[in-house]
């Protein structure tokens, strides 16, 4: 074989693994950075969660607060109408 041609497979062979290790590297990084990406995703999405739960939570709690309000104004109005009703 001419030392040409030798040569240029030389280069190709070593071009190729070099290639290969950028790639395996490329890969490893962007494999990583996924998967911190995903873990803050997650760390959001927890957060939004239990921001959810809470709403819910302060929406019971008016609720019923705004019950025992109408109640009260209720038991007012017929205290009130018992008082006129005595005079």
């Amino acid at each position: 074989m001419d030392s040409t041609v030798i040569s240029a497979l030389i280069s190709a062979g070593v071009t190729l693994v070099v290639c290969l290790m950028t790639n395996h590297a490329q890969s490893q990084k962007t494999e990583a950075l996924i998967t911190y990406k995903i873990d803050e995703l997650q760390k959001k999405v927890e957060k939004h969660n239990t921001l959810i739960e809470r709403t819910y939570k302060l929406e019971e709690s008016s609720a019923i607060h705004d019950a025992e309000l109408r109640r009260v104004n209720h038991r007012i109005e017929n205290l009130e109408k018992e008082g006129d009703d005595r005079r």
